[in-house]
């Protein structure tokens, strides 16, 4: 694995971790998959962490599934990797502490997906958003995605495959903030004083139990998603369906 994949950083009770594939638009490929479910992982274990802040490297902050080597994938390789990726963004949304997401240029697919999991998204700058996974077939985050903005917002935007601006983003709650990308460190330091204010028993049983009124039926909820995720990537044919789908968006 290419360690300079994931850039972690620990100040204090804040954990930085930057996607560092930025000639790839920090597209998740196995590894960093891998390095991030490590690195939750380890940060749940921490009873000292009050603030986990995603961000990426470059001009985007995530642009989705790294689909760059298609041709030395097979179904059952693609299946393993999105269920993989499912895991991972479930281990974000029931984190025991604050998630922050810093999204910037791009943010697409599993990208998007990851930015909806955290507890805090904000958009540094400029960023647009799109969620074009069911163009092949597959059926990822869908349910937290409409958790988050509701049934229409989540269905138009899947089902259209469009990319959402900034301002569509922050409207519908997609986003929670949008702020000028030379003010990100100051308004973090903000966030970081609010966590940080409760002693950390009583932040976390806080940080769960809203989390559970996103999510009423916690781990039976994360079972149903997993399987959904697993039902559509176990369709046959996976690997064409993408291949399909990429060459129609190469054309459009």
């Amino acid at each position: 694995m290419n360690a300079n994949e994931l850039i972690s950083r620990r100040e204090a009770d804040v954990l930085h971790l930057q996607l560092n594939r930025p000639d790839k638009g920090n597209a998740l490929s196995g590894t960093l998959v891998l390095a991030l479910t490590e690195a939750m992982d380890v940060a749940a274990r921490d009873a000292s962490l009050r603030l986990l802040v995603l961000s990426g490297a470059g001009r985007h902050f995530c642009t989705g599934f790294d689909l760059s080597n298609l041709d030395q994938e097979t179904d059952d390789s693609l299946l393993a990797r999105f269920t993989r990726v499912e895991l991972l963004l479930q281990a974000v949304a029931t984190a025991p502490f604050t998630t922050l997401a810093l999204a910037h240029g791009r943010t697409m697919g599993a990208g998007a997906d990851l930015f909806a999991a955290c507890s805090e998204r904000w958009i540094a700058g400029d960023a647009s958003f799109a969620f074009p996974g069911a163009g092949f077939g597959l059926v990822l985050g869908t349910a937290r995605l409409a958790r988050l903005v509701g049934a229409t917002h989540a269905s138009e935007w899947i089902e259209s495959g469009a990319a959402l601006d900034a301002g569509t983003a922050c409207a519908s709650g997609l986003a929670t903030r949008r702020i000028e990308t030379e003010a990100v460190d100051s308004e973090a330091d903000r966030l970081r004083a609010r966590v940080s204010r409760l002693d950390l028993p009583t932040q976390r049983d806080i940080h769960a139990a809203i989390a559970a009124g996103h999510h009423p039926l916690g781990a039976a909820g994360d079972a149903v998603d997993l399987a959904r995720l697993v039902r559509s990537a176990a369709r046959p044919g996976l690997r064409e369906r993408i291949a399909a789908y990429r060459a129609s968006q190469r054309k459009s």
